[in-house]
């Protein structure tokens, strides 16, 4: 749809829990996960389709990505960047989802899966730094959230399972979600669906410097999804009660333009 919830229409249906969603412009594709018919079932795939949905293909199949959430795309190095929530990784493969790799592993096996501290759902990249964001975002409003961030090569002689590069950048958080990186400002944006006041929030903090997190957008419905359209300086989100919101970088201007739209997860901007 268009950014102000004009021209909506439906490009791809049938999916089994869409959650994340990338557009490659250039390409013409859009991508998205899928966490699965069952969230503790091993079926999360990938999926990739033209923009108007057409040519839709699986590139990341059933059981190579246990519960796929948010997704970051590369289009410089050709890479596709996700958190696997229930199989506790950080992951990414080619475009075509050809070479899958594990690059941060926080627990295997069932009794790992139900601590929910080590479920990783957010992700951003910067490409050019070289470096992972991702969060973990703990029980339901247990304040035991964090946002962490690694290089995006495992150091040497290490594994996902022990890196020694990993750094926590903010803790105890209600129950942080979607991440985005306004990279010419330094500036991490972060949804968090945890209770008020610190959750049901949109959240900056700048990367380069240790700061207390501005939140900026409050009383919203389960916070999930988050987008940044930086030239514009304005951002979209969505909630778990199924608003679209629009608002400026500083959280002034907000406003929910689309509501009761069902459960909705990811949200992307792109200009095609």
């Amino acid at each position: 749809m268009n950014p102000d919830g004009s021209d909506r229409k439906v490009i791809v249906a049938d999916c089994q829990l869409p959650d994340g969603i990338a557009i490659d412009v250039g390409a013409g594709h859009i991508y998205w996960t899928n966490m699965g018919s069952n969230p503790s079932v091993n079926d999360g795939s990938i999926e990739r389709a033209d923009i108007d949905g057409k040519n839709r293909k699986v590139i990341v199949p059933r059981g190579a990505t246990f519960t796929p959430k948010q997704l970051q795309l590369d289009q410089k190095n050709g890479k596709l960047y996700w958190c696997d929530r229930e199989g506790m990784r950080v992951m990414r493969a080619n475009l075509d989802g050809s070479q899958i790799e594990t690059l941060v592993e926080t627990g295997r096996g069932d009794a790992d899966r139900r601590e929910q501290t080590r479920w990783c759902v957010g992700i951003t990249i910067d490409p050019k730094l070289r470096k992972i964001y991702w969060t973990q975002k703990g029980p339901d409003n247990a304040g035991l959230g964090r946002i962490f961030r690694a290089n995006i090569d495992i150091p040497e002689g290490e594994s996902p399972t022990n890196r020694s590069d990993i750094e926590v950048l903010f803790d105890q958080l209600p129950e942080p979600i979607d991440l985005e990186l306004d990279l010419a400002n330094r500036v991490l944006y972060w949804t968090d669906r945890g209770d008020p006041p610190r959750g049901n929030t949109v959240n900056r903090a700048s990367i380069d410097k240790k700061a207390v997190p501005e939140i900026l957008i409050t009383h919203l419905m389960e916070g999930i999804g988050i987008a940044l359209d930086v030239s514009g300086n304005r951002m979209f989100v969505t909630d778990f009660a199924g608003s679209v919101y629009s608002a400026k970088l500083d959280g002034s201007e907000a406003r929910n333009f689309l509501f009761a739209q069902g459960n909705l997860t990811g949200i992307a901007y792109a200009e095609v």
